[in-house]
């Protein structure tokens, strides 16, 4: 079955601080749906773009370490869920119901997978 990435976005100006117990409530029964569905193979919330580290490959072929997202932007990933789905129709319920719970915006990308050739 194929598996998918639901992101879930948050404004760059985002305070947890504001997130309600509701909102946390929905999200952890949706984690019980979702693993109670057998869907769910991940999930987790990332730390703020300003504590992301990025790492170049430079000309010389030294890694560069700057501080900060790789990407300039008014969003930034704030949490994630790797789910199995048997179709992008199942993925998208699923997000659906993330947005519900999360009250906010997310993205569905398919995984593509290849196996070792071993």
């Amino acid at each position: 079955m194929p598996h998918y990435l639901v992101s879930g976005f948050f404004p760059d100006n985002f305070d947890p601080s504001s997130v309600t117990e509701a909102t946390v409530h929905d999200i952890n029964a949706l984690n019980d749906e979702l693993e109670a569905a057998g869907a769910r193979h991940f999930a987790g919330g990332l730390s703020a773009p300003n504590q992301a580290k990025t790492l170049r490959l430079t000309p010389s072929g030294e890694v560069l370490i700057t501080d900060g997202p790789y990407l300039e932007a008014k969003e930034h990933v704030g949490g994630f869920w790797i789910l199995e789905a048997a179709d992008m129709d199942e993925a998208l319920a699923w997000a659906r119901k993330g947005v519900a719970a999360t009250r906010g915006q997310v993205e569905v990308r398919e995984i593509f997978f290849q196996p070792s050739p071993d």
